[in-house]
């Protein structure tokens, strides 16, 4: 004899639950677009806007991705400032009225290229910066 079990055929397995985007690991798009913009301040403000930045959310935990950009963007640009106080102190032969140019549009270059690469990939270091804020 039979038993109504064996009348049905066995339960296909549970479907996996629908596909779900897993949520910002370690930094949200607000902290993504303000690092971008603290990058992209250096070209008119200099160390004003990364400096603010830094000290407003250094002492925050959850803030660590927006202190490590406002770092590297306010390393940066003291290194830019030391540049240029270098190139006034060269105009005395010259040469300083050249080096000046080039520096802003080095400056210039550098800010875009962080600010783009911080608002794809995340992060950015720039190639030569003296490291003096840790």
């Amino acid at each position: 004899m039979s038993t109504p079990s064996d009348q049905y055929p066995p339960s296909p397995p549970p479907s996996p639950p629908p596909y779900e985007t897993p949520p910002p690991v370690g930094h949200s798009n607000d902290d993504k677009n303000l690092a971008m913009l603290t990058h992209l301040s250096g070209i008119i403000l200099s160390v004003l806007v990364p400096l603010i930045v830094w000290l407003i959310h250094k002492d925050r935990s959850d803030k660590a991705y927006l202190v490590a950009e406002a770092k590297e963007a306010l390393n940066f640009q003291i290194t830019v400032l030391i540049g240029y106080v270098i190139c006034w102190v060269l105009t005395i032969i010259v040469i300083g009225a050249f080096l000046s140019p080039l520096l802003w549009l080095v400056n210039l270059v550098l800010c875009i290229v962080a600010a783009v690469k911080v608002s794809s990939d995340g992060t950015y270091r720039y190639p030569f910066a003296l490291r003096l804020v840790n």
